[in-house]
């Protein structure tokens, strides 16, 4: 009996606009938005941990994010759009309601295979991965572009009528615009081949509401205040509940903890620096495998993983044959976690 072939990553690859926005200039949007409450000076460094965020051109969409990166990737593996069997775009943001943002990317690549959307807001990329390996070990497709555009600062409140308001809207802040891709292949399943060796998903949904934007859908078809439109926390629950999450993967993925711990990069998801800290002291994590991107390049949503990846890279922490972990942690609430040898 034949082994079932195991996905490869070929090809990774970022897109951060040029654009970028420090948190004092923040600040002073909020300000020149007419709000009634204004933050001091320093107050989103000190809560966030974050110095800026990286911003679309104007009329930049999520699909030209994806697209930028996705090309990077394909010119990276030396592979042609016409290769591809299946291209997925996986993302917290979208180009319009209808159609999938997939075929915008499609259309812009010029690639004339199958399509379709991957949403599970900053999970998307880690769920994306679980499809295409799925895919490629049934040898249903061969060659699978995963392509992720982030446009968060749409979410950005910038009215705000007080102190209790501009903490709800605290995540919208850090958010940043960016583009990421990965190639995945058709590969051997020996015991030292690279490839995607492990994936566990998790989810409790019962905390869907810790952190929304609830505009747009059949919930709030038609919303035009700030509300509805902007990134928003339900009180502590987003913490709460991912603090419950971490338990969650010490528990029922002990197993896989041993492997991330003893990987030589391990990428997870950054919101801001006291996430961040909290993530490394409560699974335990080896701090020194760890990259605190978010503090320079805010939460790139699911752009996060591919992002920290990416920077390992060129910073020669990951080699060939390297074991590296990948933690997500999103609104909903889900959890995630994959093992990938280099």
């Amino acid at each position: 009996m034949l082994e079932a072939p195991r996905a490869r990553l070929t090809a990774i690859a970022v897109h951060l606009p040029s654009r970028y926005r420090t948190m004092e200039e923040i600040r002073a949007g909020i300000a020149a938005a007419g709000s009634p409450y204004v933050p001091p000076p320093g107050l989103l460094e000190d809560v966030t941990g974050v110095r800026g965020v990286h911003v679309r051109e104007e009329g930049e969409c999520s699909s030209d994010l994806a697209v930028s990166a996705a090309r990077k990737a394909l010119a990276d593996a030396g592979t042609a759009i016409g290769e591809v069997d299946l291209l997925l775009f996986a993302a917290t943001s979208q180009d319009m309601i209808e159609p999938s943002t997939s075929h915008l990317v499609a259309a812009k690549l010029g690639a004339t295979c199958p399509v379709f959307d991957v949403t599970n807001a900053c999970n998307s990329v880690l769920n994306a991965m679980e499809v295409a390996s799925a895919f490629i070990a049934t040898r249903r497709y061969r060659t699978v572009l995963i392509a992720c555009g982030e446009t968060g600062s749409m979410v950005t409140r910038w009215h705000v009528p007080d102190q209790e308001a501009l903490m709800r809207a605290m995540p919208g802040y850090t958010v940043s615009d960016a583009g990421a891709a990965l190639l995945l292949t058709a590969g051997p399943a020996g015991e030292h081949d690279p490839g995607v060796l492990a994936l566990r998903f998790a989810a409790d949904s019962t905390a869907w509401n810790a952190c929304s934007v609830s505009g747009g859908g059949s919930m709030h078809p038609r919303a035009f205040d700030d509300e509805h439109l902007t990134i928003r926390l339900n009180g502590d629950l987003l913490r709460t509940t991912a603090v419950e999450g971490l338990t969650f993967l010490r528990q029922a993925a002990e197993r896989e903890l041993e492997a991330v711990r003893s990987s030589a990069f391990i990428a997870f998801h950054q919101i801001g620096m006291p996430q961040y800290q909290e993530m490394v002291d409560r699974l335990p994590l080896p701090a020194d495998r760890c990259m605190p991107a978010v503090a320079e390049h805010g939460n790139c949503a699911a752009a996060s993983l591919p992002l920290q990846l990416v920077k390992a890279r060129e910073t020669d922490r990951i080699e060939p044959g390297d074991m590296v972990a990948m933690i997500g942690l999103a609104s909903g609430m889900s959890f995630g976690l994959a093992l990938v040898r280099w």
